[in-house]
Order: structure tokens, then sequence, then C-alpha cells
């Protein structure tokens, strides 16, 4: 549900969050900051943080956060499944969609979809994440596995923890990487100030080894189209780690500092003089494959998920296509 306001005198030069914590009752400020966080404010048209500042006039609109519950409501949305059996799925997930509900994203998740489509999921995980053995984020397209039964989410579970799982993800780079092939070895851990980022952190209580080897596909200007195997799978692992070596993933909110990105940017012309359409408007990463072995027959299984038309389109204005 959407709610529509326009700024009044009273509400110039107050943040946005907490005129909407003012303005819609029943919600406590930490849960309208996060419906805003994840991209649930405009400003004339625009999205904006929780601490956007105000002005008289503007128009704002507001999707209210839904009511919080710890039960997975099934939803009817369409899923691209790649493989089916009696103990897992595979699912080629589109960007934009949250794999399990949390704050902020309590419908239209993946685990909504697959109550609706399936009878059975494990339930290790949870009430909220029913066959939830590996996450993608948001915006991450591609390779998600699932599993049906208990018994499959655990064997799948061992594999990904003894990283005997091979992920093989696609991304776009801003900035040419300059080493064909390497390995980034540096720990991450939860960002010093910013609640909602990881960042590279030695010695720090939340930090955790993680490992990222990555090869180049083709170099194109500005930018480089990157293959990324990481050996551990830390929170944001492949996003903090090409932006520490100075190659963040193009169209990345938090670690590139642009939610879209539009034709002129990817061209290199000036804003001024070069048309506004948009390109672009999630992170340039794609989980491409992924190998495991079958939890039942021991079979080494690979799958892939063909790179995405909106990533696809990024490419041919990059390449002049």
């Amino acid at each position: 549900m959407f709610r529509d306001f326009v700024v009044t005198q009273a509400g110039d030069g107050q943040r946005i969050d907490l005129f909407l914590t003012q303005a819609c009752d029943g919600y406590s400020r930490t849960q309208i900051r996060a419906a805003v966080q994840n991209d649930g404010a405009t400003i004339d048209g625009r999205i904006v943080r929780p601490s956007f500042r105000l002005r008289a006039g503007q128009q704002l609109r507001f999707r209210v956060p839904d009511e919080m519950t710890d039960d997975v409501v099934p939803e009817n949305i369409a899923l691209d499944i790649l493989y089916e059996d009696d103990g897992l799925v595979v699912v080629n997930k589109p960007a934009g969609m949250v794999v399990h509900p949390a704050r902020g994203n309590w419908t239209g998740t993946l685990t909504s979809a697959l109550a609706h489509r399936f009878q059975s999921l494990s339930d290790i995980g949870g009430p909220t994440r029913p066959g939830i053995v590996h996450r993608l984020d948001r915006d991450t397209s591609g390779v998600i596995v699932v599993a049906k039964t208990n018994a499959t989410h655990i064997h799948l579970a061992d594999q990904f923890h003894d990283r005997h799982v091979e992920k093989e993800y696609f991304a776009i780079t801003m900035g040419p990487i300059d080493r064909d092939r390497d390995v980034i070895d540096m720990p991450i851990g939860r960002h010093p100030y910013q609640r909602d980022k990881m960042a590279i952190r030695e010695g720090h209580e939340t930090s955790k080894p993680a490992s990222t080897f990555y090869e180049v596909i083709r170099r194109c200007g500005r930018f480089t189209q990157v293959r990324v195997r990481p050996k551990t799978g830390r929170t944001h692992q492949i996003r903090v780690h090409l932006s520490h070596i100075g190659t963040p993933i193009l169209c990345d909110r938090l670690y590139a500092g642009h939610s879209v990105v539009p034709r002129w940017m990817l061209l290199g012309e000036s804003q001024s003089a070069a048309k506004s359409d948009i390109v672009l408007s999630r992170q340039a990463l794609h989980a491409r494959r992924l190998t495991f072995s079958h939890p039942q027959t021991g079979k080494e299984m690979t799958f892939e998920a063909p790179i995405p038309e909106d990533l696809q389109r990024a490419i041919d204005v990059i390449e002049g296509n």
C-alpha cells in the first residue's frame, strides 16, 4: 500500500524518516527507516535514503511496510525452475527478489513463491526460511538451490560448509582490472558505522576470512567483464572484495555509490548532452553457475543461468553493439 504526501512548510528541512514516523501511526521509527532504506520512499519520483532532508512542496510517495509476521505467506509468483526432483529445486532467481522475509521485505519473496508452488520444503532454517540452504542478495540474479526435505538440506548445507560447492558469478566492474586473474584474500566484517554494509576489517570481532578468485573475461574501456569464484561465502563478499581493489561492481548502490546507470554514464558522455534513459537499475552481479553433488545419487551436477536481459543490455552499450 502506498501513501502520498505533499511536504508542508512544517516539514521543511525535516529528515524523511522522522517525518514519516510522525505521519504514519502504528510504526516505529526503526520500521520506517528500514522501509525507506529498502527503496520504499520517493521524492518527486526519485528514490531517497532515510537521512534525506525534505523541502516544502515536494511530492512524497511511501510504500507502507506490511505487518511483521513469522509465517511465510504463499504467493502466486512465477518462478524460472532450472531443475526439480523429489529432494531439491534449482531456481534462476530474478534480480529484485528477496530470498526470505526480513525487515522491510515481508512479501514478494522467493520463499513465498516456493510455498505456493511446492507442498513440502525443508524446515531446518525455521518458519521464515523454508527450503533455503544459501542466499543471494536481493539485486543479484542467478542460480540458487532449494531443499525439499530435511535430509537434502543437511547434505547440501554440509557441502557449502566444507566448500565443496563451486559457485561462479559474472560481474561488470567500474574501472579496468589490471591483472588478468588473481585471488583476493581479505577478511570481511561489519562496516564500522553503516549497518547495511560490510567492509574489509582485520582483527575485528565481526571479521571472518574471505577469499575470492577472479578472472577477466573482457576489458571494455572504463569497464571490465569478470568471472568470479568465491571460495568462502561471506555477506556481500564479491561486492566488498571488488570494491577493495578499486573496481566496484557497476550500479552497486552500497559500494559504487549509485543505484541506476543511464546510457550517458556507460558511453562516457556528459550528462547534459546525452539521453537520460536508464540502462541498468541494479548491481551488475549474476550467479551464473552452481556445481554440487546430488545428495541422493552423489553425482556431480552443474546448473547455469544465462545472462539476464538487463545485464546483456548494459554489455551491448559498453561494447558499442
